[in-house]
């Protein structure tokens, strides 16, 4: 578990959040809705057997493309052994889980703050399960992704377990994960 605490000094900070900042993002995108629409990407390159690696660099916001990252992030993919890769970095599935647990840290500790809640400790823990038959054809019965995922947060806060649950449900990728999402796929030969 990690301790976020506020500051004395300087922004008002409610879980290491900006709450005035906040306050303000949300009163801007209320008065204009536009301000809302985001489109974020990633480029991916295959490198070798299960190894691939993705790239995130700027993304489009607020009626601009942001140019803040003077890097893009590297993100690099295989599989383990077991599955025929050489472990240069955590498989496809094993990414979403952090995804999925990433957000909804976020999510619940931005939705904290903003209702005025302290989040002094938050940690969490994740797991999928998942069966190959799906993946590798030997069954149209089994799905191809997870069957079931399941998290667990440990939160040391004021705030009841119930109310701390319902901000997880703010998080945009538990929404894709949960309510599933269309996806477009287009492959053009090269």
């Amino acid at each position: 578990m990690t301790t976020m605490t506020a500051e004395k000094s300087g922004p008002a900070l409610t879980n290491g959040v900006d709450v005035t900042a906040l306050g303000e993002t949300i009163a801007a995108i209320n008065a204009d809705p536009g301000l809302a629409s985001f489109r974020f990407r990633a480029a991916n390159e295959w490198i070798a057997g299960g190894h691939n690696r993705s790239l995130i660099g700027g993304f489009y916001g607020c009626r601009t493309e942001d140019e803040t990252r003077a890097e893009p992030f590297v993100l690099d993919a295989d599989e383990p052994p077991v599955l025929l890769g050489e472990d240069r970095g955590a498989n496809p599935v094993e990414f979403l889980l952090h995804a999925l647990a990433a957000c909804m840290t976020t999510s619940m500790v931005y939705h904290a703050a903003a209702r005025g809640i302290a989040v002094e400790a938050l940690g969490s823990h994740i797991e999928g399960d998942l069966d190959l038959r799906g993946f590798l054809g030997l069954s149209d019965e089994v799905r191809k992704g997870y069957q079931a995922i399941r998290a667990r947060f440990e939160v040391r806060s004021d705030a009841d377990a119930e109310t701390l649950r319902a901000l997880v449900e703010y998080s945009p990728v538990y929404d894709v994960v949960s309510r599933s999402v269309p996806v477009t796929v287009e492959v053009h030969k090269a």
